[in-house]
């Protein structure tokens, strides 16, 4: 028996006890239909505790962070070229100067930083009172020339959002939206549209909520390979790409764009596929009020 196929047999895949596809279809119908408290917050403290032990380890690129440190290569050009159209002889060193953009469950600043970089007025929001100030740390360390250190805030999106109505021209939530409980997601993602200026763009990353990113991500990335921390995601909490369509168009939102993506853990690589199987990326822009049907 080889290393791997023991400890996947020790590990017993993680316990994996596959639930009912009906089940969760009519959780996520009753999602749809229940009505959301406007002070309710989308916040989960056993999320937030666990991120925060990771302080220390966050911008150690051969640490448990290390996927999302690679993940830079892809998704900050996603945003990038998402917010800014330039053709090749235009482009410059800060293609996002004069933009401001939200970043959601923000963390110690991995995608906040490159984006600063890139000229772009960042604010950083995160439940995490040790991860925002090790990110204000970083920051203050290791200036993000020729861009401004992004703002930092100990605050949720629910009470962010009640004083930046129509703020921002960008609003990312990366790695988030898959850590919000079901029955708050449609309040997450209202809370972020509403923060978005009308004509500005909404990028999601996050996994799939399918059968083999259960086994690949969760049972054999997080359990066997130990190259996620343990515990980061709940096969429950997962969503797709429709699922996220569908909550973005009901609240004055227009799907732009929608990729598959995928990790190659042997070399620290993301890359863009057309499957949505395991990992997508969503892009839509926030209508103007005169541009809804009456």
């Amino acid at each position: 028996m080889s290393l791997l196929q023991f400890r996947a047999s020790k590990n017993m895949f993680c316990s994996l006890r596959l639930r009912s596809p009906q089940t969760h279809t009519l959780g996520y119908s009753t999602l749809l239909a229940k009505k959301e408290n406007k002070d309710e917050s989308t916040v989960n403290a056993g999320d937030v505790k666990l991120h925060a032990k990771l302080r220390d380890q966050w911008w150690d690129t051969n640490g448990p962070m290390k996927p999302l440190h690679a993940f830079n290569m892809i998704r900050v050009p996603f945003v990038r070229d998402g917010l800014v159209h330039s053709p090749p002889d235009q482009r410059t060193s800060t293609p996002l100067l004069g933009k401001k953009i939200l970043d959601i469950g923000c963390g110690g600043g991995i995608l906040s930083m490159p984006l600063a970089k890139l000229g772009a007025e960042v604010t950083g929001v995160d439940a995490s009172k040790e991860l925002i100030e090790m990110a204000q740390e970083y920051s203050q360390a290791h200036p993000p020339a020729p861009g401004k250190p992004p703002t930092y805030i100990c605050t949720s999106i629910e009470e962010h959002a009640k004083d930046h109505a129509n703020v921002y021209d960008g609003v990312v939530a990366s790695e988030i939206i898959e850590h919000i409980e079901n029955d708050k997601k449609e309040l997450f993602v209202k809370s972020c549209i509403h923060t978005l200026k009308p004509g500005g763009r909404i990028f999601f990353t996050t996994p799939t909520r399918t059968r083999l990113t259960q086994f690949t991500s969760i049972c054999l990335a997080e359990n066997v390979l130990n190259a996620i921390p343990r515990g980061t995601h709940q096969y429950e909490k997962l969503t797709t790409p429709n699922e996220m369509t569908l909550l973005l168009e009901r609240n004055n939102c227009h799907v732009e764009a929608v990729l598959g993506s995928f990790y190659n853990i042997l070399q620290n690589k993301w890359h863009w596929i057309s499957s949505t199987t395991l990992f997508f990326a969503l892009q839509a822009i926030k209508l103007d009020e005169e541009s809804l049907p009456r």
